[in-house]
Parts: C-alpha cells; sequence; structure tokens
C-alpha cells in the first residue's frame, strides 16, 4: 500500500488517473478461515490514493452478496455512510474530504447480466 501511496503522488503530479486492479484479490478475501474482507481492502486502496477500482458486482466472475457489494461500493464513492450491518457497514463512516474512488463493474459482465444490475 505505501508503494500505491507513491504511485498516486505521481500520477497526481502528471495528470494521470490510478486505476487499482482486483487481481489477487481472492487470494486474501476469499478465503473463511483467514483473510481480509475486500470491505477492509477497499477503504486501504481509497485511503492510499486510487481513482477507480474493480468492485465486482451482485453478477459475473467478481460476484458478491448484494447487500454486501453495495455497501462496500458506497464506502467507495460517498462521504458519508451510515451503519447498516445489512450491507456489511459496521460503523458510521465520515470521509470528511478524502476523494471518493469510481467503482468500476467488471469481470464476466454482459448484456443479459443488466437486469440483476439494476
Amino acid at each position: 500500500f505505501t508503494a500505491n501511496t507513491s504511485l498516486a503522488h505521481y500520477c497526481r503530479d502528471n495528470g494521470l488517473l490510478l486505476h487499482i486492479h482486483r487481481a489477487m484479490h481472492a487470494v486474501i478475501d476469499r478465503q473463511k478461515n483467514h483473510g481480509i474482507h475486500f470491505r477492509v481492502l477497499a477503504k486501504a486502496l481509497r485511503m492510499s490514493g486510487g481513482d477507480h477500482i474493480h468492485s465486482g458486482t451482485v453478477v459475473g466472475k467478481l460476484e458478491g452478496e448484494r447487500e454486501i457489494t453495495l455497501g462496500f461500493v458506497d464506502l467507495l464513492r460517498d462521504d458519508f455512510v451510515e451503519k447498516d450491518r445489512n450491507r456489511g457497514i459496521y460503523f458510521t463512516q465520515d470521509w470528511v474530504s478524502l476523494p471518493g474512488v469510481l467503482p468500476v463493474a467488471s469481470g464476466g459482465i454482459h448484456v443479459w447480466h443488466m437486469p440483476a444490475l439494476t
């Protein structure tokens, strides 16, 4: 994450956007007995300066539970997020002036998935 922050500073100085790819996330966040939930990774990547990130969706290759996925999408975008345990948000989060991250839907999404994404 330190390297990500340095890269974020470089991008800001040179007018570039920093895309955070979700490669290897399953090694970290899909383990049932250990690991880090993607919600925690999303917060860390927002704090380190990413501009957009593969957030996963409720269908497709990077699918997750609908309410949980929508919860961490809110944590990426919004300045203030209320506690909502149903969405995996365990305490109110006030990001103050920290810029949001654009969640990018990717991973096996195609036209037949569109109804599930709305």
